[in-house]
């Protein structure tokens, strides 16, 4: 029997906010660096999977990379595509592979850049998705990207659940407390609620601070079965494929089930979870997450966040790099890569103390997709 597939190298390039470097190219770096960090090269790997930002781009990253990469005589090369729980689904994809004996040492890749000198990103994503059914019915209203989307659920969640509003700000407040000392981190300026409250709405309820910044960049990890590492010890799907048509809820219900499964195959419960590391392109999405994830009741999200639970020194650490609000917006790639830093105990100022396992979450769509991966350090 093959010894089990770790986590056994992590690479990233540099977060930049501004325009520089291909997507190919980055992921080219970021490749290097994890085979590096792993102390293998690439005649070591023989599978390669490649995850990418939503949309027709001509400068997507896909299979190609393989031939950039100047990797040969693969065994595996996919491109994996299910929104922001791709990541989730890479590393499944890879351990799957390697305990058939379909590969040995698998390299799972995400790039993105969305910044270029005739636009920002959110022009990049309000421009993915296409034109027809839906989506092309919500263009022509004015619903362009994400943003105005999520804006939606988020006034949803405070209607169902009797939310205040101010617990948007305390999601934020507590990502960048946890960014300051992230030298990764591309928003390390300290924010209070006055400096919150002064950012501009961008689409009622969600203000600037409320939105992931996204960043020209790209983060790599190598699966083996080969080396010491971190071990994957579960792993869990769910997607409720919602119709958003009247008569049901269209927003919420789906991903307990995923982390359940996760637990359940790792032999654990939410009680032996040292930190979370939870995709968090708005900062409704963490309240959702915590209700949707069983960590709390229904409605009782925002009271967590408010009381410290979240930030340094709290009982159930939350995006300790400071998430996609403060850290940095890599799709499912930033909780994973954040949960390996932990388990290694490379946290430096942000270390959460004696961490030793971690819940990675990634969801796609507006919470159509859920993954989660349950990681462990190795003794």
């Amino acid at each position: 029997m093959s010894p089990e597939p770790r986590i056994t190298g992590l690479g990233r390039t540099a977060m930049s906010i501004r325009p520089g470097g291909t997507a190919s190219a980055l992921a080219v770096e970021a490749l290097q660096a994890a085979l590096a960090d792993a102390g293998l090269t690439r005649a070591d790997v023989d599978g390669l999977l490649v995850g990418s930002s939503q949309g027709v781009r001509p400068d997507r990253v896909g299979v190609t990379l393989a031939q950039h990469g100047g990797l040969r005589d693969l065994r595996l090369l996919e491109h994996v595509e299910i929104k922001g729980a791709t990541t989730v689904a890479m590393i499944e994809r890879a351990r799957l592979a390697i305990r058939s004996g379909a590969a040995r040492t698998v390299v799972c890749v995400f790039a993105d850049a969305p910044i270029s000198s005739g636009g920002g990103a959110g022009s990049t994503y309000a421009h993915s998705g296409g034109n027809s059914g839906t989506r092309g019915l919500e263009r022509a209203s004015g619903v362009l990207g994400s943003v105005p989307t999520y804006a939606l659920l988020a006034q949803r969640w405070l209607t169902v659940t009797g939310g205040d509003p101010g617990s948007l700000c305390e999601v934020a407040l507590t990502a960048r407390a946890w960014a300051l000392h992230n030298p990764e981190a591309v928003q390390r300026k300290p924010l209070d609620a006055e400096a919150y409250y002064a950012s501009p709405l961008v689409s009622t309820p969600l203000r600037r601070l409320d939105c992931a910044r996204p960043v020209n960049g790209a983060a790599a990890v190598v699966v083996s079965s080969e080396g010491d590492g971190i071990r994957i010890r579960g792993v869990g799907r769910e997607h409720p494929v919602r119709r958003r048509r009247a008569g049901g809820e269209s927003w919420f219900g789906g991903g307990r089930r995923a982390l359940d499964d996760a637990l359940g195959e790792a032999g654990m419960s939410r009680a032996d979870l040292d930190v979370l590391e939870l995709y968090d392109p708005f900062s409704i999405v963490t309240l959702c997450l915590l209700e949707e994830y069983g960590f709390c009741e229904p409605g009782k999200s925002g009271p967590l966040v408010s009381s410290g639970a979240l930030a340094p020194g709290g009982s159930l650490p939350t995006n300790t790099g400071g998430g996609q609000l403060s850290g940095f917006y890599l799709q499912g790639m930033t909780p994973l890569v954040e949960a390996v830093v932990q388990l290694r105990g490379e946290g430096g100022g942000r270390q959460v103390p004696g961490a030793r396992t971690a819940l990675v979450g990634g969801i796609g769509g507006r919470l159509d997709h859920h993954a989660c991966l349950i990681l462990e350090r190795a003794a």
